[in-house]
């Protein structure tokens, strides 16, 4: 029986501050079940390793008639595809501009929450370094995060919500000294739920963020972030996104840091500092876009074949 030839598929490696996904050209390849193959190339152990999959594909012909260039598709590690991901765009400009799929500036991209604009700047080397993207207006009302809490209408904010901490499973995950039993959501395209602590890093990531991100309130799921406020302008997260778990940075999440901290009475310009590196946010307030700016960064480049990764998963 005769092996049939592997189907080569090029791809990028690139990371927003450590949030690392694997780029795919579907300007130049058709690919099926994109679901699937996030699963399989963003396996540690027996594929490329990533927090997912995102491609940069044609954008679609109403959002052309936007000016979009581009369309961004990003699955998380379990195959579930995000409405957004903001160190993933940042990646995608660079992508397409470093390998003239795009040239305008600022490079307007398809995203599944709407055409976002992404002002782009190169490095010594003529490539695209970093990137400040317009994240949009953030979504406050519970209906829009989405979001059933009880006591709080479909059209109530959730802003330093007081809740016991207890009802996410698990019993002495933190004690007041860690966090402050509050919670605010924001959606940035992605649902996200910010908690305000003293120290992240003596939170039990792993066991709580799931716990909060399957909680019944979230009927889709939500991100989850512990921050720890240095100043007005200044915190330290770590986050734990849902589909892929911890991760070293988020770039919507680090924007709903942004807005919660607005909401709460700092300021409007900050840096967030994740374990991945830093990024500087800004939103002026109601009805205002949080504006995001970062790095992208290329790791390396290849070439994979389907076929030999799912060998890799099933055999391992």
């Amino acid at each position: 029986m005769s092996i049939p030839e592997p189907q080569r598929i090029p791809f990028v490696k690139m990371h927003g501050i450590g949030n690392d996904y694997v780029y795919l050209d579907a300007f130049a390849h058709t690919i099926e079940d994109p679901a699937g193959l996030a699963r399989l190339v963003a396996d540690r152990q027996f594929g490329i390793g990533g927090d997912g999959l995102i491609l940069v594909a044609p954008a679609s012909a109403p959002a052309r008639a936007k000016g979009a260039a581009v369309r961004m598709r990003m699955f998380n590690a379990d195959g579930s595809e995000g409405g957004m991901c903001g160190n993933g765009i940042r990646c995608v400009a660079k992508f397409a501009i470093d390998r003239g799929l795009a040239t305008a500036y600022p490079l307007l991209v398809e995203t599944n929450r709407g055409v976002l604009s992404v002002a782009w700047t190169r490095g010594v080397d003529g490539m695209v370094a970093e990137a400040t993207v317009n994240m949009g207006t953030p979504i406050l009302e519970c209906r829009g995060i989405p979001a059933q809490i009880e006591g709080l209408a479909p059209t109530a904010r959730c802003v330093e919500h007081p809740l016991d901490l207890d009802r996410f499973g698990e019993r002495g995950w933190a004690t007041e000294a860690v966090v402050r039993s509050s919670m605010t959501l924001v959606s940035m395209g992605n649902p996200h739920a910010v908690f305000d602590c003293n120290d992240p890093w003596k939170i039990d990531l792993a066991s709580i963020g799931p716990s909060i991100e399957r909680c019944a309130w979230f009927p889709d799921r939500i991100n989850v972030h512990f921050v720890a406020w240095q100043s007005p302008r200044e915190c330290i997260v770590r986050t734990w996104e849902r589909g892929s778990g911890i991760t070293l940075a988020c770039g919507t999440g680090a924007s709903a840091v942004c807005v919660a901290g607005v909401l709460g009475g700092r300021s409007h310009d900050i840096v967030a500092h994740l374990p991945g590196g830093s990024l500087a946010l800004s939103w002026e307030g109601e009805g205002a876009p949080v504006f995001m700016s970062g790095g992208a960064t290329e790791v390396f480049a290849g070439e994979f074949d389907r076929a030999t990764l799912e060998r890799s998963r099933r055999d391992g």
